[in-house]
This record gives structure tokens, sequence and C-alpha cells, in this order.
């Protein structure tokens, strides 16, 4: 049954997120986290989701804005760090309010509320007709960097938000997704780099199979968006991404995710 699961999660977060930037990290872990102890799901959710970024790059790399890459990715892996460090220093963070629905509990978390009211900031460019046709300057690029990088670090939510800068950056759908992957290829390299230590300890306790499953399925589900994209426009792609990052920040601010 894991099987049926995590690769069905990993073929529709594959295809939604090659349009979107965003949302395969986000669905991948608490799929894995049905089935194994949270820093595995978390590890093998790190691998698919760079596997798949890799796949993605031989697809579209081509397409891609090495000025945006640079001006944006850099500053995104150097505060990636720094969030990163900061989340050590911020264990014992307190909870602001825990609620139950059913057996589940949820607990609204402070860094989590504030990268969703954030995200549901960036979301009123893309909804709000006077706001809608505003392009942000691309000087604006390593600031979008540092914020993604930064709060991908604390709290590993980094793809909404460079998806919040890189839709407003005058792109074509192929050249934005490009850009997008090229950028999380940098930081998913970075996130296997911390997480290298607990990889070699955990190795053991790998379904090897299962994750060469969910890798292959989110392969597919990652060609098959791609032979979908030439019939989008840049405005759909933007209504997608709007309504995604809406969802995204209400279930950041309601402690879903």
């Amino acid at each position: 049954m894991e099987y049926i699961i995590i690769c069905l999660a990993a073929l529709i977060g594959s295809g939604l997120t090659l349009f979107s930037g965003f949302g395969l990290g986000t669905l991948l872990v608490p799929v894995f986290g049905l089935f194994f102890p949270i820093e595995i799901a978390i590890i093998l959710t790190a691998i698919v989701h760079f596997l798949n970024n890799l796949f993605k790059l031989i697809l579209l790399g081509k397409n891609a804005n090495l000025n945006i890459v640079l001006r944006f990715g850099i500053p995104a892996i150097l505060f990636a760090f720094l969030g990163a460090y900061l989340l050590s220093l911020l264990n014992d963070m307190q909870t602001i309010l825990e609620y139950k629905i059913g057996n589940s509990t949820f607990e609204i978390m402070p860094i989590k509320l504030i990268i969703g009211i954030v995200l549901l900031f960036f979301s009123l460019f893309e909804i709000t007709p006077s706001l809608s046709k505003l392009q942000f300057d691309q000087k604006y690029l390593p600031l979008g960097g540092m914020l993604s990088g930064f709060f991908g670090g604390l709290s590993g939510n980094q793809g909404a938000l460079r998806a919040a800068f890189l839709i407003r950056a005058n792109l074509s759908p192929q050249s934005y997704i490009a850009t997008g992957v090229i950028i999380a290829c940098l930081i998913d390299i970075s996130r296997l780099f911390i997480y290298s230590k607990e990889i070699i300890i955990h190795h053991n306790q790998f379904d090897y199979l299962l994750l060469t499953s969910a890798t292959l399925s989110a392969f597919i589900g990652a060609f098959v968006g791609n032979k979908l994209l030439k019939k989008v426009t840049i405005k759909n792609l933007q209504t997608l991404v709007a309504i995604m990052l809406i969802l995204f920040a209400l279930l950041l601010i309601l402690g879903v995710i």
C-alpha cells in the first residue's frame, strides 16, 4: 500500500511542481512520514526532490535565464545556510496555538505564520487586477533570493517564496520553470550536504526499491507536465501559482504543514 500512496504522491506532486515551481517536497514529507520516522521521511524526500530536479534540468535546462540564476540563486544558497543556523538556535521556539481536529493535533508556529502571511501578500499580485500588471525590477532579485533562501533554511519552505518572485520576473513559462529548476538544484545540493551525515547514519533504514519507485514516478510526472507545458500561457501559469500560493500559505498559517 505504501508503494501506491508514495508513488502516486510523487507523480502528482512532480507534475504540479513543474508548473508552480514548488510543492513536491511539501507533499512528499507527510506522505513518507506515514511510513517512516520523520527524520527519514525528510531525507528520502530530499533525495527524490534532488533527482527529480536533475531530470527536469535535462528536460528544460537550456531555457534557463542564467543571469537570474546567479542574481537570485547565489544569495538564496548563502542565506539558506544562515536560516539553517538560526533554526538550530530556535529549536525551542514556542508554539503560538495548538488545536485538534479529530485525532490530529495541529500547531501554529511563529515562523510558519510569518511565511504564510508573506506568501498571502505575494499572491495578491496575481489575483488583484491593479497589481497583476506590475513586474518586479530585476534589481530586487537578490533580495528575493535572500528571503527565499533564509526562510528555506529556517523552515524548509523556500520554493513558494522563490516562485512568488520569479513569476513576476517577466520570463516565458519555459524560462520561468527552467530557471527555478536550476536554483532548486543548487539549494538541494546544499541541503543534501547538510544531510550527508544523517544519510550515512540511517542508510540501512532506507527502502531503496521504494525510493527508486518514487523517483521514477516523479520523473513520469515531470515528463508528462513538460509535454503539456507548450500549451500553457504565462497568464495561466501565474493564476496557477497564485492559487497554490494561497493554499500553501493558508495551510502554513493553520499549522497543517
